[in-house]
């Protein structure tokens, strides 16, 4: 396993290096599994192993791992050690989001914002240092895909989930999982729609994706509610004049 590259694209904040560590670390390990050198058993190299692979601390395989169980790519095992998960199958109880109605997609941001800005509050009073490192871990895969123009709905999933999970509450995730992909209504919009979406379409999401996470991160509960309020009624706005092309 080589190093990669070390983000730069990140949102202001302090231990930039570690978080960039962290995001290197865990991207490799990503890249092992979704290309097959690490297959669904295997068992990852031990921390030992890892911290002298990568020249790191620690505390960043520590938290490059929890990374990838928050995601559900691996298994801890205490005293055994990490594992490779089988690759989960969506399942969703949900209706498919009807992309020729407006009103469908709104139906889905209404639900959550009933479940999500609550979620933001409570991801402010009680994240871990290691979960505030994954949610700006997970800005950082965003934007590496808005800058290289590659499908961005599996990361954006990916960004709320880690709020969800910061709750410490573990129902959070698993009502968003149960969402499926019409947790985030672009999926279902036809490619041609989503492709000439305005150029400063991604980055005002991203705009308020940064405030989600700037307001956890400062433990501002009241702030964090009021971000992803912002962010869910915004993406309302943004879908009824993406579908109609004003």
């Amino acid at each position: 396993m080589n190093d990669s590259e070390t983000r730069t694209d990140t949102p202001p904040k302090k231990n930039k290096n570690r978080r960039n560590l962290v995001a290197e670390v865990s991207g490799r390990l990503r890249e092992f599994i979704a290309g097959g050198d690490l297959q669904p058993g295997d068992k990852l190299p031990s921390e030992a192993g890892l911290t002298r692979e990568y020249s790191v601390s620690r505390t960043v395989v520590r938290e490059a791992i929890a990374s990838l169980r928050a995601d559900g790519l691996v298994d801890v095992r205490h005293g055994v050690g990490v594992f490779v998960r089988e690759p989960a199958e969506p399942a969703s109880a949900f209706k498919p989001v009807d992309r020729a109605r407006i009103s469908s997609m709104i139906e889905v941001l209404e639900l959550r914002s009933a479940i999500e800005i609550e979620a933001a509050g409570l991801a402010a009073e009680r994240r871990s240092p290691a979960q505030e490192e994954i949610l700006f871990e997970r800005f950082d895969d965003l934007n590496r895909l808005i800058e290289t123009n590659e499908p961005t709905v599996a990361a954006d999933m990916a960004l709320h989930l880690a709020v969800a999970d910061a709750t410490n509450n573990p129902r959070f995730r698993e009502f968003l999982t149960l969402m499926g992909e019409h947790l985030i209504p672009r999926s279902a919009l036809p490619e041609s729609v989503e492709n000439t979406a305005p150029e400063d379409y991604m980055a005002q999401i991203q705009s308020e994706h940064r405030a989600i996470i700037q307001a956890i991160s400062e433990r501002d509960i009241a702030g964090a509610r009021e971000a992803m309020r912002a962010h869910l009624k915004g993406s309302q706005d943004r879908y009824r004049r993406l579908i109609r092309g004003t």
